[in-house]
């Protein structure tokens, strides 16, 4: 149980595993929101980045809230359709670092909003666009502390030099992450 703000009642936490091609995932969230995705951490990518694996609920689908299944569905197109996620709503989100007030919440939120898919920015661009320029390792610590990696795209943040740079699943994952952005990005403009 996650309690939130004093006063609220603790919100009733559920897990689903979506097995995806990166292998699986493990979402958490209530009915008020998510809180949490985890990826597997990699060392190695995934052969072939266009590996269509099936992308299904593996446990926990009898007890999916709302958010869950919006996330699932999300996560879904993502692997499968790149280019529909932007239709897609995205759910809600409660997890009591993007509940208050902070750099990172504001970070995190410019990320989500404003960087698209099949873009990257480096961490200096991403503190300006969270306006503040000179906030470039703050903006590090707020990849880091991504409760909800890929809706929330912290692996589109790069080195300034181009170079991926860190990423909290392994560096083969943002890689596999930006390729397969990168081949549905060149897939759609055919």
């Amino acid at each position: 149980q996650v309690s939130s703000k004093r006063g609220e009642l603790p919100c009733k936490e559920k897990h689903v595993v979506l097995l995806s091609p990166l292998g699986k995932i493990q979402i958490s969230g209530c009915e008020m929101g998510l809180h949490e995705i985890k990826l597997p951490r990699m060392s190695v990518l995934p052969s072939g980045a266009e590996s269509s694996a099936a992308c299904e609920v593996c446990e926990g689908a009898e007890e999916m809230t709302e958010p869950l299944q919006q996330c699932t569905a999300w996560l879904r197109a993502y692997f499968c359709e790149p280019a529909t996620t932007g239709s897609l709503p995205v759910p809600a989100f409660h997890h009591p670092l993007l509940q208050r007030d902070s750099f990172t919440r504001q970070v995190l939120w410019t990320l989500l909003n404003d960087v698209k898919l099949g873009e990257a920015v480096s961490y200096k661009q991403l503190a300006d666009l969270a306006g503040n320029s000179r906030a470039a390792r703050a903006v590090g610590g707020a990849m880091r502390s991504n409760p909800i990696p890929i809706i929330i795209p912290c692996h589109r943040v790069i080195l300034s030099s181009g170079e991926t740079g860190n990423y909290g699943a392994g560096r083969p994952m943002k890689e596999w992450l930006l390729s397969h952005e990168k081949l549905q990005k060149e897939k759609a403009a055919q």
